[in-house]
C-alpha cells in the first residue's frame, strides 16, 4: 500500500484497532526487556543537548536543563541508584539528590549520550509536534504542581513530588513514539490517541518499572487521570493526582470516556485547590525559563 493510500484510509476501529493493539502491546513487552530509549519533546531536547555539550555550563544550569526532560530525569535517577554509585543501597527519590551523587562529569556524559540517542530515534515524530509540546508542557506544570502541593502536606518531600510530576505521563510519550513506528497507525492520530487513552498509564507503569524507578513513585502515578472527589492529600499519589488536574490533565481527549461526573469534580476540586495557582504559574515559568 502506498503512502498515500494510507493516509487515505480511515482510523481503524473494532476489531482492526484491538489487533493492532495487541500487536503493539507483544512489541512493547520485548522492548521493556532490554535498554529503552525513545524521543519525548524535540525542542526540548536539541536545547539540552546544546547546553550539555556546552563546557562553560555549570552544574546548575544542566540540572535546571534536565529537570525539564522526564526521560533523562528518569534515567538519572535509576543511575545514581544502580550498584556502582550507590554501593550501600541508599535509594535516593528525588533528581537533585540524584544528580549530586553522579556529579558533573557522569551527569553530563550520560545524560549526552540519551539525548543522542533521543534525536537518532526522532525521526517520524514530526507530524507529532504540536501534541508532544502539549504532553511536555503539562508534564512541566503537574512538576510545578506537584512541588508546590507538596510544600503544604507535612513530612512530604517536595523534590521528591516534583519527579513525580515530571515523569507521571512517561507512558503517553512513549505510547505516541512506539505508535508512530507502525506504517498503518503513523498517519491515522485518532487511533494514536485512543491507543494512549486506553494505555498509557499502564503501559507507563511498566515503563517506570524497567527503568528502575522507586516503587513509592512509580506507585503514586497509577490512576492520575481518573476523576474521583478531591482528596484530602496525605500521601504522594494524592499529590500527583490534584497537581494532574490542576495542570490541565483533562485534556479533552484523554477525558472523552469519564462521563457526566467530570465537571462536578473538577468544579470541587478547583474550588478546594485553585487558590494554589498563582504559586503553581510561578514555579512553572522558572523551569521553563531553563528551557528558553
Amino acid at each position: 500500500m502506498t503512502d498515500n493510500a494510507i493516509r487515505d484510509d480511515p482510523d481503524k476501529k473494532g476489531d482492526a484497532l484491538k489487533a493492532q493493539r495487541f500487536h503493539m502491546l507483544e512489541d512493547i513487552a520485548k522492548e521493556l526487556s532490554g535498554e529503552v530509549v525513545f524521543p519525548t519533546y524535540f525542542d526540548a531536547v536539541l536545547r539540552l543537548r546544546k547546553i550539555l555539550q556546552d563546557p562553560e555550563q555549570s552544574m546548575a544550569a544542566i540540572a535546571a536543563a534536565i529537570a525539564i526532560e522526564p526521560l533523562i530525569s528518569a534515567k538519572l535517577l535509576h543511575l545514581a541508584n544502580s550498584v556502582a554509585f550507590n554501593p550501600e543501597g541508599r535509594e535516593v527519590v528525588d533528581l537533585k539528590s540524584a544528580i549530586m551523587r553522579l556529579g558533573l562529569n557522569t551527569l553530563r556524559s550520560a545524560a549526552l549520550s540519551i539525548v543522542l540517542s533521543q534525536l537518532l530515534r526522532a525521526r517520524g515524530m514530526a507530524d507529532y509536534a504540536s501534541l508532544t509540546q502539549g504532553l511536555w508542557e503539562h508534564s512541566i506544570k503537574t512538576s510545578a504542581a506537584a512541588r508546590v502541593i507538596a510544600r503544604t502536606v507535612p513530612r512530604q518531600n517536595a523534590d521528591e513530588a516534583m519527579l513525580a510530576g515530571l515523569i507521571h505521563d512517561l507512558g503517553a510519550f512513549y505510547m505516541l513514539y512506539r505508535a508512530t513506528q507502525y506504517d498503518e497507525l503513523r498517519h491515522r492520530p485518532d487511533s494514536i490517541k485512543y491507543l494512549i487513552v486506553q494505555w498509557h498509564e499502564s503501559i507507563g507503569v511498566s515503563l517506570l518499572n524497567a527503568l528502575g524507578i522507586p516503587e513509592e513513585i512509580v506507585d503514586a502515578t497509577i490512576d492520575h487521570d481518573r476523576l474521583r472527589p478531591p482528596p484530602v492529600i496525605r500521601n504522594l499519589q494524592d499529590t500527583i493526582y490534584v497537581a494532574n488536574m490542576l495542570a490541565g490533565g483533562h485534556f479533552e481527549w484523554l477525558m472523552q470516556d469519564q462521563g457526566d461526573d467530570s465537571t462536578g469534580y473538577l468544579t470541587a476540586l478547583e474550588e478546594k485547590y485553585g487558590h494554589l495557582r498563582p504559586e503553581i504559574d510561578t514555579m512553572t515559568a522558572e523551569m521553563r525559563a531553563a528551557f528558553s
